[in-house]
């Protein structure tokens, strides 16, 4: 029986999505998923699969966190997984005190889905969370990295262990026709609102590539990316943008009318890990511009542009490649998008690699 710990089973974030895509595939007779949060619908549908027990520990504060811990260990004493997996920073640190208080044999594994470029964009909680794992990293029986830079970032910070990996996310395939573009018109940009995003470095290059194209149309889908969130609209407002440049979507669930609606898909992180929004563009044969943070631009290899992070004219010029390409250097970057998806990103093959590691 495989056991799950992850922090909150009720985001809709990278972390959270490829959970639900390994349970979605998962044979095993008996799998229990603890969030030391909570678990949303959203998640349940994804995974789809009966087999599941979702345990929710509503240990939304860290007050709340002792007590959500004993409960873990209480939970692993009776229920004996034959291995645990902890997803994120805190989770694997609970998961890994819970295991030693409940005296569990079982393997302990980590996987880590943050990269580490600049740790001054995540929150004061996430980074004291690093610094409280680095401390245990030599406790694991393995660590799993999502990005071959969060790896290489981690092990610079301090983290020690003998037995680390790097597995990418995997995807599904959707079923496509063919490009209904010709040449990029319409620009998309994916993500929740959150300081690791940049949203200002997208709306200063937006600003700059719209005195140059004015017929180009963007738009951006994420948690708190909507016109009643006022600091967007600050954002907005301060990169010189009229109130309807952007078309701003808050958050979707329909993720693949999202994907085929545009042409060309922007990442402006200032930290990633492996970032799924790209491969999932690139699944619909979405040509990506990138900053190169994480594994970015090696996961949109030829089919997109890298530029350096918080660099807007860069973004811009980027982003001007794209809008210019002719009709046929632009179904070469939508073909190569699709096919580095099948070749290095099926789930299938993913969950293969979580298998083999695991159990080894």
């Amino acid at each position: 029986m495989m056991m799950h710990v992850i922090t909150n089973f009720t985001a809709s974030a990278g972390a959270e999505t490829m959970l639900a895509r390994l349970l979605r595939g998962a044979t095993d007779e008996r799998i229990i998923v603890v969030s030391l949060i909570g678990v949303s619908d959203r998640n349940r549908n994804l995974a789809n699969n009966p087999r599941v027990i979702y345990v929710p520990l509503a240990a939304g504060s860290l007050a709340a966190l002792p007590g959500a811990v004993l409960t873990l260990a209480q939970l692993i004493r009776k229920e004996r997984p034959d291995a645990i997996l902890c997803w994120m920073y805190h989770a694997m640190i609970a998961g890994m005190i819970a295991a030693r208080m409940a005296r569990c044999e079982a393997p302990v594994y980590w996987n880590i889905r943050q990269s580490l470029d600049d740790p001054a964009s995540l929150t004061r909680s996430s980074r004291l969370a690093i610094a409280g794992a680095k401390l245990l990293s030599n406790q694991p029986a393995g660590i799993i990295y999502n990005s071959t830079r969060a790896l290489e970032l981690h092990r610079a910070y301090g983290y020690v262990n003998r037995n680390m990996v790097v597995i990418p996310n995997g995807f599904e395939l959707p079923r496509i026709g063919p490009p209904e573009a010709t040449t990029a018109r319409r620009i998309g940009i994916v993500g929740r609102f959150h300081p690791q995003k940049d949203h200002g470095t997208f709306f200063k290059a937006v600003a700059a590539v719209r005195d140059t194209h004015p017929h180009a149309l963007f738009s951006a889908a994420g948690n708190g990316v909507s016109r009643d969130n006022r600091a967007v609209v600050d954002l907005m407002a301060e990169a010189g943008l009229p109130e309807h440049a952007v078309d701003l979507k808050g958050e979707i669930s329909d993720m693949p009318s999202y994907y085929r609606s545009i042409d060309a898909l922007v990442l402006s992180s200032r930290t990633e890990g492996f970032p799924n929004v790209i491969a999932e563009a690139m699944s619909y044969a979405k040509p990506i511009v990138t900053t190169d943070v994480g594994d970015a631009a090696a996961v949109a290899g030829k089919a997109g542009i890298a530029v350096p992070a918080r660099n807007p004219e860069a973004l811009a010029k980027a982003i001007r490649e794209i809008l210019d390409l002719s009709p046929t250097e632009y179904a070469r970057y939508a073909r190569t998008a699709r096919e580095r998806v099948e070749n290095e990103y099926a789930i299938n093959a993913i969950r293969e690699k979580y298998a083999e590691f695991l159990m080894h």
